[in-house]
């Protein structure tokens, strides 16, 4: 019996020692049968909760702001031009975007004798996250107002891509007199999701979401929503330049921000003042775009009902006062980096014809 006992335990060892191999041999073989998922983690590299380690094209200013009783800074780029027009452009990043993605863009405005102030908006990028912050887009349309001011002598030509159309229009809604041109490019914003049904979601939820993100959520996001299925090289820099914020120490300090970013941009719609915009606004929009804020947190019923930005432009277009269109019928979320020598050339063309009416 001694006999059996023992032999017994030796094969239950022998069976185990079996198993964890069998387990350490299915495990490889599911990494290795997934490469590019193991590559895509193997070449993050952390690049600081403020892209410390991310390089932009021109020189990162600070702008010192007040965040309640903390204070916080507001980084920006601003390029000058060899010989100025006299005129300056804004550019807004949307939410999943930095001033540094606009590099393209910028490049081309200077040509063209254009001042460019390029701001992260807090919260965002390079600049500062506080952990306390409660995010209202009347606080960034505050901190971006005393940017402009510091910068300009004048009204600007205000752009917004995305969550930073949404900006735009609350900025330019709050402070008229210093937009004299406000150009959207795919912007959110057009319509208000909760009057749609979109449910609130706890920031405590949106947080542990943010937390999950890693470079191939992120990049399944972007091409299945922004590039419709097409998918460029170069789109793998400004994937890699959001991932390396959450991969390092301060991952949870971007989280964080980012959920209450989301959080603020349901709650803060800016859609039923469409008719207060009354300057010159034009529309940049690739039609291709299946961007549709709040429809991954909607039950089924509701996200049947829920319109794309595309479908939106129409009805947003015929209640603005002085607004154009421009489609791009071949492009998505993101036209001025899927396609950037054409979205330049439709974006200047804009900005002459509305400068000299």
């Amino acid at each position: 019996m001694h006999e059996n006992i023992v032999s017994n335990a030796v094969d239950g060892l022998f069976m185990k020692i079996i198993n964890r191999k069998f387990l350490m041999v299915i495990t490889a073989s599911m990494l290795l049968s997934f490469p590019s998922i193991a590559q895509a983690h193997d070449s993050i590299t952390p690049l600081g909760a403020n892209l410390e380690g991310f390089d932009y094209p021109w020189v990162v200013r600070q702008m010192p702001v007040q965040i309640g009783s903390q204070q916080g800074q507001m980084s920006y780029m601003a390029p000058q031009p060899d010989l100025s027009n006299g005129e300056t452009v804004v550019l807004l990043h949307g939410k999943n975007f930095c001033g540094a993605t606009w590099e393209h863009t910028a490049n081309r405005l200077l040509r063209d004798g254009y001042r460019v102030l390029l701001p992260d908006q807090v919260g965002f990028c390079k600049s500062s996250k506080p952990q306390d912050a409660q995010y209202t887009f009347a606080m960034l349309a505050n901190f971006t107002r005393q940017l402009i001011e510091q910068n300009s002598n004048g009204p600007v030509t205000l752009v917004g891509h995305s969550t930073g159309g949404m900006l735009a229009m609350h900025i330019t809604y709050m402070y008229p007199e210093l937009i004299r041109h406000l150009v959207l490019i795919n912007p959110l914003g057009l319509t208000d999701r909760m009057a749609e049904g979109v449910p609130y979601k706890p920031l405590s939820e949106l947080y542990a979401a943010q937390r999950k993100v890693n470079y191939d959520s992120i990049r399944s996001y972007q091409l299945n929503t922004y590039y419709h299925g097409h998918w460029k090289s170069r789109y793998d820099r400004w994937v890699k330049m959001l991932v390396g914020q959450y991969a390092g120490s301060g991952g949870d300090k971007v989280a964080l921000a980012q959920a209450k970013l989301s959080e603020m941009i349901l709650t803060q719609p800016i859609s039923q003042h469409l008719d207060r915009l009354t300057m010159p606004v034009t529309l940049m929009v690739g039609m291709k775009d299946t961007t549709t804020f709040g429809k991954g947190q909607a039950p089924a019923d509701v996200q049947e009902r829920l319109k794309p930005i595309p479908d939106l432009v129409g009805q947003a277009i015929s209640r603005m006062p002085d607004a154009t269109l421009i489609a791009f019928e071949e492009l998505g979320h993101s036209p001025q980096v899927e396609a950037p020598e054409r979205f330049e050339a439709a974006l200047t063309e804009a900005l002459v014809s509305r400068s000299v009416e």
